[in-house]
């Protein structure tokens, strides 16, 4: 859902996510003088909070601050300056108000410090509208995930302690957060998972599952429970030789077994990557009817589901659930040689020129589906936004940044095995590299924890969104890492949407949330490369932080006119 509203030389353009809304702004020329800033008044118009109002905050104020770390301010006191902004605190399924409120410096006062607040807010404009839910014919959520880490330590400030205090009681497992921290990192991400499979109510339904990591005990007992209603279950799971993950599948799947489950090792030289639940109804011949498929990025593992950041798919759309209930078969029927499932995947699952909606699969040959990618991000107009892990194939890369300088607004996040994070900051020409973690020694901010984080990868989330704030928006998604691998030798799923504004939001939210969090904390990790305790970033006292948005070719400049709309 987007909506657009101006008033008083101010607009703004609204895009709804499911956990996410995101706000663009724009200024006529001459509203510029003296502006601080935005100030952002939400009101909730629907659900038990109705009616219920509050300004947004931020985390920076002007200078000579003395707010607390962690601290957040309302942006009627320290306003936003940015022409873009995103409130993360909303629900699904509800629907809010947000009037934008321009902020200027009293004339008076040459420049605004904390400890001098002469400013005033006029009116602007107010725009309404309904974060998603999961009933239309595609369902999508995210976790929180480390992507929200100061937010996890305002919320859990002595975390380390009682992790510590419970190891040395014995009660605490060997991978387990409390469970408080584990429900707020989840964000209702495990629980989706568990409704789903909770949809297959007896021996009339079926759960077929195609699984790379099967190792979250929550999720099992939900397999486990869905056995025992009588639910036909088949579950093809990676079974490499010699391989950890391979192994913890094996013991979780047997202890204790799934009644009325059928279990299909998938032994191969790569991996068996997928990650998807095909639901279905079981007629009187035995014939299964698809109803809905589950996909998306996410493990069915603790990092999976809460400490990375990763996305649950599922669609209801027909030719969707039919292409994955056939691979499912296919994989079945082919579990002997890998090359027999390449073959039908390069017959039966052909690659689109202008796909609409699209379910593809690998492996295939010639690396058909990473030139499709390639060339569909290649044919961009506006703009390029990314979330995505390990290694890339070259072409991907390629065609994700572009030209130097070009037209095309480029923003994204790589998260790579050694745990960085590299970004691409609206252009090829602007990459950062953020840490996972912020420095000890900066001020203003909070200490983050990785207690019980296993591995390097904080973003697992593999997203392509295309002309995103265009209304001919295209999203691709899945387990598909864009990799040689993912294209040649593992059994892989992605998702291509193209023209649903509604997906496309969702995807766009979630992906500007990753990346705004790393690129704030590389900015503001760069002021103290000395290893010194520095102050976080400050609010300008004048109108010289809009100067980038309006100076003809500046990359912000390019950020203000797409995401607003012009």
């Amino acid at each position: 859902m987007r909506r657009l509203a101006e008033a008083n030389g101010v607009s703004v353009k609204a895009y709804s996510g499911t956990t996410g809304i995101l706000l663009a702004f724009n200024v006529e020329p001459n509203k510029r003088q003296n502006l601080l800033g935005f100030a952002i008044q939400r009101e909730i118009l629907s659900g038990p909070q109705a009616g219920r109002m509050n300004w947004l905050q931020g985390m920076l104020d002007f200078p000579g601050t003395s707010k607390k770390k962690g601290e957040l301010l309302a942006t009627n006191v320290a306003p936003i300056q940015k022409f873009r902004w995103s409130d993360y605190s909303v629900y699904r399924d509800t629907a809010y108000a947000y009037t934008v409120h321009p902020v200027y410096k009293m004339s008076s006062v040459s420049s605004v410090t904390a400890g001098n607040r002469r400013i005033f807010l006029e009116d602007g404009p107010r725009v309404e509208l309904s974060t998603q839910g999961f009933g239309g014919e595609d369902a999508i959520i995210f976790n929180r995930a480390v992507a929200s880490s100061q937010a996890f330590s305002r919320r859990f400030p002595n975390l380390d302690d009682e992790i510590e205090q419970a190891r040395v009681a014995g009660t605490l497992g060997s991978k387990t957060l409390p469970k408080k921290a584990l429900d707020w990192l989840s964000r209702g991400l495990v629980e989706k998972m568990e409704s789903f499979l909770k949809e297959a109510q007896d021996n009339t339904w079926a759960i077929d599952l195609a699984i790379y990591e099967y190792h979250l005990p929550r999720l099992h007992n939900a397999m486990v429970d869905a056995g025992q209603r009588g639910v036909q279950i088949r579950v093809l799971y990676h079974a490499k030789k010699n391989d950890k993950a391979a192994e913890e599948n094996e013991h979780l799947l047997h202890h204790p077994p799934i009644p009325n489950a059928t279990l299909f090792p998938r032994v191969t030289t790569a991996l068996m990557h997928n990650k998807f639940v095909v639901l279905s109804r079981i007629d009187g011949q035995g014939n299964r009817t698809p109803v809905a498929v589950l996909a998306g990025s996410t493990n069915w593992t603790e990092n999976g589901c809460h400490r990375q950041a990763n996305v649950v798919h599922i669609s209801r759309a027909g030719s969707v659930m039919e292409r994955y209930s056939d691979m499912f078969a296919t994989l079945l029927d082919t579990s002997d040689d890998r090359g027999d499932t390449k073959r039908w995947i390069n017959k039966n699952n052909e690659l689109p020129n202008c796909p609409e909606r699209f379910a593809g699969f690998s492996p295939r040959s010639k690396l058909a589906d990473i030139n499709l990618i390639a060339d569909l991000i290649g044919g961009a107009q506006r703009d390029v936004i990314f979330s995505t892990a390990f290694r890339l194939r070259d072409e991907i890369t390629t065609a994700l940044l572009g030209n130097p300088n070009d037209e095309i607004l480029r923003m994204g996040v790589q998260n790579s095995s050694s745990s960085k994070i590299t970004g691409w900051h609206r252009d090829r020409s602007a990459r950062f590299t953020a840490a996972a973690l912020l420095p000890k020694g900066l001020e203003g901010w909070l200490k983050e924890t990785t207690a019980k984080q296993r591995g390097n990868i904080r973003v697992h989330t593999k997203v392509i969104a295309i002309d995103v704030t265009s209304d001919l928006p295209m999203v691709i998604s899945g387990s598909h890492n864009f990799s040689t691998n993912a294209s040649q030798s593992n059994d892989e799923n992605y998702l291509i949407i193209r023209r649903d504004l509604d997906v496309a939001d969702v995807y766009l939210c979630e992906v500007m949330r990753i990346y705004d969090h790393y690129r704030f904390r590389y900015s503001t990790k760069e002021q103290g490369k000395a290893g010194n305790p520095v102050d976080p970033p400050a609010l300008a006292g004048d109108d010289s932080w809009t100067d980038d948005y309006f100076t003809r070719g500046h990359l912000k400049e390019l950020d203000r006119l797409r995401f607003s709309g012009v």
